[in-house]
């Protein structure tokens, strides 16, 4: 089966109710993905390069939703591409028309420090450290 890998911004309080009721979003979850308009913009760039670009808008709205001095976090999910819609937003924005289980949560990407802003002190965890991303936020 096709998987469609997608970006998703949080921010701490986010990232708790993740924990809590174990799915991001409930109907439309606002997310990045490698669209059609992120190829066209690096058209010699390949998937990694264009998923790096969808993960830089993804980090770039999740400083938007980060209180304060919060630290940025997004996580990455495989989602079945028929959940994505293209939004019009940005070059990467999506929709995805359906909560996301946990279960599609791959791995997180989270500032270093609160203080973080571009996108080489960011740290990877796997979807199974969930808890300790909850201890880092």
């Amino acid at each position: 089966m096709t998987q469609t890998r997608i970006y998703v911004p949080l921010n701490a309080a986010g990232v708790r109710r993740l924990a809590t009721e174990r799915q991001l979003g409930d109907s439309q979850v606002h997310a990045f993905d490698v669209t059609g308009r992120v190829e066209r913009a690096d058209p010699a760039g390949d998937e990694e390069t264009w998923e790096y670009a969808a993960l830089t808008e993804a980090v770039e709205a999740a400083g938007v939703l980060r209180p304060g001095q919060g630290k940025r976090v997004v996580a990455a999910a495989d989602v079945d591409p028929t959940w994505v819609r293209e939004s019009g937003d940005t070059a990467a924005a999506v929709v995805v028309e359906s909560a996301i289980p946990l279960s599609r949560v791959v791995s997180f990407h989270i500032d270093e420090s609160a203080d973080d802003e571009g996108m080489d002190d960011l740290l990877w965890y796997d979807a199974t450290e969930l808890e300790e991303l909850l201890r880092l936020v």
